[in-house]
């Protein structure tokens, strides 16, 4: 077989993270929309608790599938391209 194990681990956890029906619309909408905060995400989904949609947003990240960056006070997430176009590129599309 020609996948290497970081690859396959990796396929693993991005498939996992998006097999949960919230983390893949998280993971659509940031496909669209890039550099949303917390509050923007979770205005976009509406019936989403703060609580579950922080740990949404760490198991997407843990996935490597999204990316954050700091700005004072506020995170900011985007998908990962490189990862969505080798593992997910469904979410590209």
């Amino acid at each position: 077989m020609g996948v290497n194990r970081e690859d396959m681990g990796q396929a693993v956890k991005v498939f996992k993270a998006l097999g949960e029906p919230t983390r893949l619309k998280i993971a659509l909408l940031l496909a669209k929309e890039s550099n949303l905060c917390f509050t923007a995400i979770g205005e976009q989904l509406e019936s989403v608790a703060g609580s579950t949609l922080s740990h949404h947003l760490k198991q997407l990240t843990e996935s490597g599938l999204i990316d954050f960056r700091k700005s004072g006070s506020f995170i900011h997430y985007n998908v990962n391209r490189d990862i969505a176009e080798k593992f997910a590129p469904y979410l590209l599309a």
